[in-house]
């Protein structure tokens, strides 16, 4: 008897964490992921026979708004009343042609990382399917690095590059001796590494562990051996002109909006257009794009000035010349509550 009244006892207890376990399941499952909006998705949208390749991105301004737009080869629009609740998403699509205007209205979801939906509007439907953009690890870049030996300042430069895959390697070049980097992991901010050394007869093994502040574009860490330890400082290089750009386009044919991303490593997207190297000297600003049209070439280059957080050029084509003047995205971060 008391055997079964403990077994009874046993199964009651195990019902209820496995209710409790249950809950707690698909409460996590039920929720929307933090962030599974945000960032740029990779779309395509199927305009009958055709097909054309665009950017949807999203944020929230500081009073947690979502933000919202439409970038495509042609230029940037700022989407309207974009909601996002339990995984379904819509938004309004303004575009003008001249003086012409066409509203469009997106119904959708975001499920297992893929976008779907149908874009309407009075000339009809369009399918809209995408992915969400590779987001290039924060490490990823060119640090210059300070430290002292003894009394002596020396300055070498960190290059962190991640593969199609997102591995991370990295190069350590300096003035002084040979350098190889192995062992490099990159995780919630924290950098750490490995440092094979050799100046002339000698050589040394030290290992890195140090911290990238977002809201500043630094690297602080210290590099231990069996000389002891070393504190050493990094900046990024090209820290300025890494981010997102709004940019205002004048010509004759009137204004128009394009964005420019400019990657960690100095790589880019003007509109939809994969940029291969931005140039960036002093306060001067370049870069050129090649795209080709079956046997047709079609170059775009820029040249401009950076100014604290304003931008201002030349685009130039074959079909002329457009001013351009960019203001950049500043984000703002928000601090983990304590306490």
């Amino acid at each position: 008897m008391k055997h079964q009244i403990f077994f009874k006892a046993v199964l009651c207890c195990s019902l209820v964490v496995l209710v409790m376990l249950s809950a707690q399941v698909w409460g996590q499952a039920s929720r929307p992921r933090r962030g599974g909006l945000y960032g740029d998705w990779q779309i395509k949208v199927q305009f009958g026979e055709r097909q054309m390749d665009s950017i949807l991105s999203f944020s929230r301004d500081n009073e947690g708004k979502l933000l919202g737009q439409w970038i495509s080869f042609w230029g940037l629009t700022e989407l309207k009343d974009v909601k996002f609740e339990e995984n379904k998403l819509s938004f309004v699509q303004t575009v003008r042609f001249g003086e012409n205007e066409l509203t469009s209205n997106f119904t959708g979801a975001i499920e297992d990382g893929k976008l779907t939906g149908t874009l309407s509007s009075d000339r009809g439907e369009s399918k809209v399917e995408g992915m969400r953009s590779r987001r290039i690890p924060r490490a990823v870049g060119s640090w210059e690095m300070k430290y002292k030996v003894g009394e002596r300042e020396i300055t070498s430069t960190l290059v962190v590059k991640a593969d199609k895959e997102g591995k991370l390697t990295a190069e350590w070049q300096s003035r002084w001796g040979e350098h190889e980097i192995t062992d490099l992991q990159y995780e919630r901010g924290s950098l750490t590494f490995t440092r094979k050394s050799k100046i002339q007869d000698r050589e040394w093994e030290s290992t890195f562990e140090g911290t990238i502040q977002r809201e500043t574009d630094t690297l602080s860490g210290v590099m231990k051996s069996e000389r002891g330890e070393i504190t050493a400082e990094g900046k990024r290089i090209g820290a300025a002109f890494i981010g997102t750009w709004n940019l205002e386009l004048t010509s004759e044919r009137g204004p128009r909006k394009q964005r420019l991303r400019v990657n960690p490593d100095m790589s880019g997207l003007y509109g939809t257009i994969p940029v291969k190297k931005v140039n960036l000297e002093d306060d001067k600003v370049s870069f050129k794009i090649v795209m080709e049209f079956g046997e047709r070439k079609f170059e775009m280059s820029f040249e401009g000035k950076l100014k604290e957080s304003k931008l201002t050029g030349e685009l130039t084509t074959s079909r002329g010349t457009q001013k351009v003047t960019g203001t950049k995205v500043i984000r703002t971060f928000r601090r983990p509550r304590t306490g």
